[in-house]
Parts: C-alpha cells; structure tokens; sequence
C-alpha cells in the first residue's frame, strides 16, 4: 500500500471510529448536543492514536462492545448477543494482544451486581428462611403451624421494610446510584460463551497467553506506550480528570457504580500504562455524556432543546461549521508543510543510500527498534522492528535479539565484536548522536562510516 493508500484507509477509519462514538452516545442519552460536543473532544483527544495500526478497528470494535452491552442490559434482545460474540473473535484474529481487555470491560457491570446481592444478603437469608418454614409446615401438628405462620408473617413484614429500606436508598442516594439489573445473569452467560472464542483462531492459545507472556518479559518496561502515565506531561488527561472530578464533587450529579467503576479502573490503567489512555478517552466520553444530560435534567431540562434549536437554524449551522473548521486548521495548520514520513525519526536519506549502494540480499544490517518497520516497508531486511514480541524468548524459545539489542545500543556489552559476530552483522545504521555512533566513529580501524546525513549514519564492518 502506497502512502496515499495509508492517508485514505486512515481517514476512513478514523471517521467511522468518530461517527460509531457519537451514534452511540446518543442511543445511550438520546442527546444529540452533547453527543456532537463530547464526540469531537473525544476525537480530538484520541489524535495521537488515530493510525494506520490495528488499534484504530479495535477502537470501533470496543465502542460497539459497550453499545451491545448496555443495549443488551437494557432489553436482552438477542441481536446484541451475536454482536457480543463475533467482536472477540474478531479480536482473536485482528489484534490478538487487545482480546483480554474485551472481558475487563464486562467487569464494572459485574461489579454492579455483585454489590447489589452483598447489599441484600439479609432479604436472601430471610427468603431461605421461609423456604425451610414452608416446608416444615408439611410435617407438623397445628400448635407447630401457628407457631411456624407467626414466624413467617414476622419474617415477611421484616423483609418487606429492608426491601424499602433499599428502595429508599437507591431513590435517594447521594451520588452513587446501584441499580440491580437481572439482565446481568443472561450477560454473564454470553461472557462465559465468549471465554472460549479466543480458540477460533490459527494462533491457537494466543490470545490467552499472550498479555501473560507479555508482562514476563521486559518488553514493557522499555517501550513507550507500556510506560507509566505522569499527569504533568499529559495535561489534556489531567483536563479530562478534573472534568470528572467537578462535576461529581460541585453538582448534585449521580453516577451509576458501574460507571464509577468503569471510570476508577481505567484511571489506574492509565497510570500503569499510558497506551490505556485510548480506552480511557472512549469508555469516558460515554460516562462523561450521561453526567452533563444528568445535570441539563436537573438544573435546565429543556437547555439541550434550546441549544438545538439555535444550532440547527441558518446562523447555527454555520457558526458550527466555522468552529470545527477552526479547530481543524489551527491542529492541521502547523503540520500543513511536514512530509509524509518524518526524517528525523526515520531514514528516509539512508535508506535511499542503502538501496543505491548496498546488496540487500547479502548484508546482515544492525538497526535500531524505533525505525526498524520504516526500513520493512522500503523492502530492506531489519534486526530488529517495533514488533518487540517476536524478538523475546516469552515468544520465541532461545531468541533474545530484544535484549541484545538494548545492550548493543546502550553500550553495555563486554565484548562488542562477539556481540556482532553472533547476528553476523557487516553493516550498521543508527542515529546519528547514539552512543553506538560515537563508539564506532572512535574505532575506524574495524568501522568503516559510509554514510552521513542530519539524523543517521552508516558503518561498514572491516
């Protein structure tokens, strides 16, 4: 696929990813206003994760997970089941190393529940009870049934008050609603079917071996994107946080437990590993739209028509099409004269050189891991790429180029000519201020430098 190939499918994406978010949101409010407003900040927050990678389809398969879950709890209708079922399976065989998070989704609504029965153990206990009295009525005299009937009568008068007690409390909670949903039982079954969709896929027990594996080894604690989040580099998470944090302590907002907990679970995802920003941003935007209709039907009900009227009207449309266009340019205008591929952060000159001059069929290229998929799609064979998982022993017995290359780089190999000797290496690429790059720019007895530009350089073992 050629560049423009890449522009069109990741448009394309990105726009069915942003269209599916807001149709959702507004199936699950039915407020178009909000909908819109959260939608384009979703968007716009999600922008350094809208890619030509698997994670972009992943992202739409995700939204429509918690669209057919809370559908399905609100209606059971089976429709949404299929749905449930086909989207693990087709993360099983799209983006396998996303597939457990499809079932920690699932667990807030669980949670809910649960709560729920621990909240009513004594009216379950009660109802056990009058279950046994029930039955010993069978078997008694009729000076036992009386004394039997009164102990149930108490027993029912007892669970009826705690039985409003907790109607009450659901009624008038603070801030925190708990709605017992006996759909949940059905969905725990649809979630128990799922367990075993992981198996239909060529991979085998991949999908269920593979984040294990992952978090073994040291593959995550050395890329990026698995690196812990800090609010003071993320300021737009931090926005995010304190919109959250406003309207639930300064309004007299509820929220579902289920979306405090979906809310609380993915913070600390996010602070574990920054790449759980993304799902953050796309299970929050729909949280974040039930709160602001919650406080529009508590302090202006009938705003959100108002707002409607007057954006749909000439001078509405327009005044909106105006802001998004803004907002457009001011992101777009800055990167309006980047090229295609930036050439600091990839070798575009060297990999011309390397095409030119080299035999590519019969080098053995040292490369560094930020660039190696760049050198994969100009056709020039890598040591190294950013699919860290093939290059560690959790995944491949024996092979350990992962590490062998964080110690090649960072310099800490005692012998580096073994070290080259072992992957046969005769020619080396690498940024041009690496500690590699000095190391072997002060050998040029063994290093021959070929190539030279702004941001990488070329060596030719002697």
């Amino acid at each position: 696929m050629d560049k423009y190939g890449i522009y069109i499918s990741t448009i394309l994406f990105a726009s069915i990813l942003g269209i599916t978010i807001y149709l959702t949101n507004v199936k699950l409010t039915n407020n178009n206003i909000t909908s819109f407003v959260i939608t384009i900040g979703a968007i716009f927050l999600l922008r350094d994760y809208i890619a030509a990678r698997a994670q972009l389809v992943t992202f739409i398969l995700f939204v429509l997970e918690l669209y057919f879950i809370e559908q399905f709890l609100r209606t059971k209708y089976k429709r949404y089941v299929i749905g449930l079922i086909i989207i693990p399976i087709m993360l099983a065989n799209l983006h396998v190393a996303v597939f457990p998070f499809y079932f920690i989704l699932y667990l807030p609504y669980l949670g809910e529940y649960f709560i729920c029965i621990m909240s009513n153990l004594e009216v379950y206990k009660i109802r056990s009870k009058i279950k046994k009295l029930h039955e010993k009525l069978k078997n008694c005299n009729a000076e036992e049934k009386i004394n039997i009937r009164e102990q149930i009568y108490k027993l029912i008068d007892r669970k009826k008050v705690l039985k409003k007690r907790a109607k009450n409390n659901r009624e008038k909670a603070y801030k925190i609603k708990i709605e017992k949903n006996n759909n949940i039982k059905a969905l725990i079954i649809v979630l128990l079917i799922c367990l075993l969709t992981g198996f239909l896929t060529p991979l085998g027990t991949t999908p269920y071996t593979y984040l294990v594996k992952t978090m073994q080894g040291n593959t995550t604690h050395n890329i990026s994107e698995h690196l812990p989040l800090t609010l003071v580099q993320n300021v737009f998470f931090m926005c995010t946080l304190l919109i959250f944090i406003i309207i639930l302590m300064f309004t007299d907002t509820k929220i579902r437990l289920s979306d405090l907990f979906m809310l609380g679970g993915l913070i600390l995802l996010t602070f574990y590993t920054r790449r759980q920003e993304s799902m953050f941003i796309i299970a929050g935007c729909f949280i974040l739209n039930r709160l602001v209709c919650s406080m529009f039907e508590k302090y202006d009900k009938g705003g959100p028509n108002k707002i409607e009227e007057k954006m749909t009207d000439v001078f509405g449309i327009i005044t909106t099409i105006c802001i998004v266009l803004s907002i457009s340019i001011v992101n777009y205008k800055p990167k309006i004269d980047d090229s295609f591929i930036n050439e600091k952060d990839y070798p575009v000159m060297a990999a011309d050189y390397i095409l030119h001059h080299l035999d590519i069929k019969n080098i053995r290229l040292y490369n560094e891991y930020n660039y190696g998929s760049y050198l994969l799609f100009r056709g020039i064979p890598v040591f190294i790429d950013s699919r860290a998982d093939l290059y560690s022993p959790e995944f491949n017995e024996g092979v350990n180029v992962f590490s062998d290359f964080l110690n090649i780089s960072d310099l800490e190999v005692d012998n580096m000519e073994e070290m080259f000797d072992k992957y046969q290496f005769t020619h080396l690429i690498m940024y041009k201020k690496s500690k590699l790059g000095k190391f072997l720019s002060q050998n040029p007895e063994k290093y021959e430098q070929l190539y030279e530009d702004n941001n990488f350089r070329i060596f030719e073992r002697k």
